[in-house]
């Protein structure tokens, strides 16, 4: 009940900490005029995937890194196969042709690479988290300088510019709920394991994973609700590619992530490029370019399927 709770208020610090967060990057960059294209890409992409990062590089410094890396490959299997088919079963999403000319490929580069770096010596070491770090670095240059056109301010209406005292208040309260959260959602899922006799890395790649996916959830649902297409396959999959290249790549700068279980090799990371790569025909089948309920039953199939053969 204990562990139960921790990981609870753990997530809720989690969640609340990266709004917080969010809040005070945006009415920061809008403050300093920096263009809505790099805030969107820059500040929205770390502001929410900022819990991702906090559990990952915390739970490898402590020496649970198990737990570091079933965070990020269970994220970006649950923002697949969870977030992204709870959205389309609630509205269909029309995919911007972005998706197959560089958003679909970069993600395959990153997951592949990620899968190299990992599978032959268990380890990530210091010089790939570099390597990713920079790829991260030279797609971002990319997108700001030929995808320009693609980005639009679908709600400027959030635009907000908050005052100095709000805007450091926000920030300073939002990192600190983020690291509380992260130590909470740590403590209470190595509990959680231990008392259940499981590994760190199912606890990792099913609860915490699914507890860090929880912002781009809530977002998507909202976003659907409103009639708002504030969320497209874009989104996730740009997630996907931050998780990869900037969480694990900042993570194993910090130390270098040594695999334990070796079900993360064996079974997790396959599970990981499936799903990615089973994103290209769903998109193009049966309706070219739109993402529809019955993809949505498809995806949801095949988490609930990974879901299932990860615990037994």
């Amino acid at each position: 009940m204990e562990n139960t709770l921790l990981i609870i208020v753990g997530l809720a610090l989690l969640i609340a900490g990266g709004n917080w967060l969010l809040k005070s990057a945006v009415a920061l960059s809008l403050r300093l005029s920096i263009p809505k294209i790099v805030i969107g890409m820059t500040v929205v992409s770390f502001a929410t995937s900022a819990p991702e990062l906090i559990v990952s590089v915390k739970a490898a410094l402590d020496g649970f890194p198990d737990l570091a890396l079933g965070n990020v490959v269970g994220s970006n299997i649950a923002n697949l196969g969870l977030v992204l088919a709870v959205t389309v079963l609630l509205g269909s999403i029309d995919v911007r042709p972005s998706f197959y000319s560089t958003d679909w490929p970069v993600m395959m580069v990153a997951s592949l690479l990620f899968c190299g770096f990992i599978y032959f010596d268990g380890v990530l070491q210091r010089y790939e988290g570099i390597i990713m770090v920079c790829l991260l670095f030279l797609f971002l240059v990319y997108l700001l300088r030929f995808q320009k056109t693609a980005v639009v301010d679908e709600m400027p209406e959030d635009d907000v510019i908050l005052p100095w005292y709000k805007t450091v208040l926000y920030l300073g309260i939002g990192g600190a709920a983020l690291w509380g959260g992260s130590e909470l959602l740590i403590d209470g899922a190595v509990g959680l394991a231990s008392t259940f006799g499981v590994s760190d890395r199912i606890i990792g790649i099913t609860v915490v994973s699914v507890g860090t996916s929880i912002p781009e959830l809530a977002a998507s649902v909202i976003a659907i609700l409103k009639k708002e297409k504030a969320i497209s396959l874009g989104n996730l999959i740009g997630s996907n590619i931050f998780n990869l290249l900037a969480v694990l790549g900042i993570a194993s700068i910090i130390t270098p992530i040594t695999v334990m279980d070796q079900g993360l090799l064996s079974s997790d990371i396959f599970w990981m490029l499936g799903i990615s790569f089973l994103i290209l025909p769903l998109v193009f089948f049966p309706k070219g370019l739109r993402l529809g309920w019955r993809d949505g039953l498809v995806l949801l199939l095949f988490y609930a399927g990974f879901v299932y053969l990860t615990v037994q």
